[in-house]
């Protein structure tokens, strides 16, 4: 059996505002399968992000303060062709460093000496800055949503992950595309997908000090319960629902799953408790569970 990964321990005190919500409003539940978010992660230093931009909420994050990652972003998948929002500003999360926040992402300020104003609970530009083997990964990609404005809010470090560059490239862009022209293609309904992370004690160290946690896996689950019946078996069998995960390695491979099998995996390698659950009664839908 693999050992389970703890997430890293608390050492310092963080202060957070306490607008990042301790429950996800309604506005912010459209991005969840029957409003409902993943069950089983708890933890003081997992704080709910409503990530807003330009007025909108765009999808959900559960953002890890002492590791300076997201544990996993919600959203809504939305059919598009593929391209790429290419001069989207990155971006941080006023929420979670100051007392009077914004509660809307903004970009990061041209002066770097700035940031070590809100880099107490969260990744800063400068925590990449040098990484060689690691570059910025997308929970939520852009490729996954249509509208500029979603595009961009892809955009922020609350989204982003250390992800090997060859496996981002690679075969987790790839795993994109494939899901992109599923649900493009399959999905007659709204697709909620969770992609999220495990981590290790693999850290990216800035002045001597941790910063940013590395994952250990990458792992994706969609929920599409309107779907087309008359699609190929291959693509099919992959309805109501699906899974994958993939090791972060250079070397890594992408390798699909039910949502259970997913859940299982993940039960037993990051912290999560036994009554884990990505999406509200595994996706089952309402007819299935009658003709049971």
């Amino acid at each position: 059996m693999v050992p389970r990964v703890m997430i890293l321990a608390c050492l310092t005190t963080v202060m957070v505002q306490a607008e990042v919500q301790e429950d996800f409003s309604p506005e912010c539940r459209e991005f969840l399968f029957m409003g409902t978010p993943p069950r089983g992660l708890e933890e003081n230093t997992l704080k709910r992000i409503c990530q807003r931009y330009n007025g909108k909420a765009r999808y959900v994050t559960l953002y890890d303060v002492v590791n300076h990652i997201p544990i996993y972003s919600a959203y809504t998948f939305k059919r598009n062709d593929g391209s790429k929002q290419v001069d989207a500003p990155w971006m941080y999360e006023p929420q979670l460093s100051t007392v009077a926040a914004d509660r809307e992402m903004q970009p990061f300020p041209l002066e770097y000496e700035i940031h070590n104003r809100f880099e107490d609970a969260q990744a800063v530009l400068e925590d990449y800055s040098n990484t060689v083997r690691f570059e910025r990964g997308h929970l939520n990609p852009d490729e996954h949503q249509d509208l500029l404005d979603d595009k961009a809010a892809t955009y922020t470090l609350t989204n982003i992950i250390p992800q090997a560059r060859e496996f981002n490239i690679g075969p987790w862009q790839q795993h994109e595309h494939t899901l992109r022209r599923r649900l493009n293609n399959y999905c007659r309904g709204t697709a909620y997908v969770v992609t999220g992370v495990t981590t290790s004690g693999s850290m990216i160290h800035k002045h001597n000090a941790y910063r940013v946690a590395v994952p250990t896996y990458l792992w994706s689950a969609y929920c599409c319960v309107d779907y087309d019946h008359n699609a190929p078996f291959q693509e099919r069998s992959k309805f109501p629902a699906h899974a994958v995960h993939g090791l972060n390695e250079d070397e890594g491979e992408v390798v699909g799953m039910s949502v259970q099998q997913l859940e299982g995996f993940l039960r037993m390698n990051t912290y999560v408790d036994k009554s884990f659950q990505i999406f509200y009664d595994d996706c089952v839908p309402t007819e299935t569970k009658l003709r049971q």
